[in-house]
């Protein structure tokens, strides 16, 4: 299950922030883990009338998701779809981006920087022995120019994270998820799930790791990892016959394109930290609740990451690191009448009815 503390780091990483739209307030807990390995991203004016909301779940190191947290928001708004008002092409683009850029020289470069401490230490090693010798180095980061170096055949990283993005563009939802991180809208009280957790035992997800040359055991990708989509983890995604979208392991994002209307209240974001604990209905009356007496969101979000960390850890629930955003939008949305919800072609149906269902699966490596 884990290395954990002896007793949990309860110290809060919160924010608050809004604009004309909406309002959000967000909030990371370490608990119980040994290290944390969440990282998020809450930008609420990408552009002009774009807001992006992300939360990104560490396994095997924090690097990858600190990466992501970094870098994923700026390919969505680089890549040419967006600027078409295509949404969900983008941020598909941008997950698989990730993998990509995160190979080569530069890849390692850019995660050693972001990795700990040891890792920022052998990277300063490195760099008085080596530098790049092109001035494309010098070009912005969504450049991401290739680099000639001793790391330029590195495969990208053993360790990986889920992402879960939420996307507000005008009366636009669009909810991109790879992994156990989940988004989950409030409409009228009711929950209904904008995502859905990538299991190795459900069909699709089987089907593509068995014909990758993958197995599942215990639950298991190959025994090891209790996931099937995610960044990173690129000793799953070594299938060179295969495109990305049908690796063992692949970053190929569920998106989902949600009309919003004046009966949404707000959306949530979080990690697999918070599922495990609460059901989707159960965290929507517990916000509702304390949206009754508190008003900072972060408060409401720091209040949920205490109900949910465990007292010991002999459960396994309500152990691990907790990140949850919390996004209330503003009454001026232009009215809906029913629920219209779109799931790219080339991805499963994801349900919109109320959910309750408690998710009972402890991830010890995520």
């Amino acid at each position: 299950m884990g290395i954990y503390l002896s007793n949990p780091k309860t110290e809060k990483s919160s924010e608050d922030g809004e604009n004309s739209r909406l309002r959000f307030g967000l909030s990371s807990m370490q608990g119980w883990r040994a290290t944390m390995e969440d990282a998020h991203a809450a930008i609420p004016d990408l552009d002009a009338c774009t807001s992006f909301f992300g939360v990104y779940d560490g396994h095997g190191g924090k690097v990858v998701a600190k990466f992501c947290a970094k870098y994923l928001h700026q390919q969505v708004k680089k890549n040419e779809a967006y600027a078409a008002g295509d949404i969900g092409t983008s941020v598909q683009k941008a997950y698989l981006r990730m993998d990509e850029m995160m190979r080569g020289q530069r890849g390692w470069r850019e995660l050693a920087i972001l990795g700990d401490r040891l890792n920022k230490f052998t990277g300063m090693i490195e760099g008085l022995i080596w530098s790049p010798k092109s001035s494309d180095a010098n070009d912005q980061a969504d450049d991401w120019a290739f680099e000639e170096g001793p790391h330029s055949d590195f495969s990208g990283p053993t360790s990986g994270c889920t992402a879960c993005v939420a996307i507000i563009r005008n009366n636009k939802l669009i909810v991109a998820n790879a992994g156990d991180s989940r988004c989950v809208i409030s409409r009228k009280g009711q929950a209904h799930s904008l995502s859905r957790d990538h299991k190795p035992d459900l069909e699709i997800e089987r089907d593509r790791i068995l014909k990758a040359g993958g197995f599942i055991h215990a639950g298991r990708v190959n025994g090891s990892l209790n996931l099937a989509r995610a960044i990173g983890d690129m000793e799953f995604k070594q299938n060179k016959f295969l495109p990305a979208e049908k690796q063992i392991i692949t970053a190929n994002p569920d998106v989902t394109t949600v009309d919003l209307c004046d009966d949404d209240e707000f959306i949530v974001i979080a990690c697999d930290g918070i599922w495990d604990c609460m059901s989707n209905q159960q965290l929507v009356d517990f916000i509702h609740e304390q949206l009754q007496s508190e008003n900072k969101l972060s408060l409401v979000v720091e209040r949920v990451l205490d109900n949910c960390l465990a007292p010991s850890t002999s459960g396994g629930e309500g152990c691990d690191n907790m990140t949850m955003i919390l996004v209330q939008l503003k009454k001026d949305i232009q009215s809906n009448s029913s629920v219209e919800e779109q799931t790219s072609p080339a991805t499963a149906t994801v349900t919109t009815k109320p959910d309750s269902t408690k998710s009972k699966e402890g991830d010890e490596s995520n």
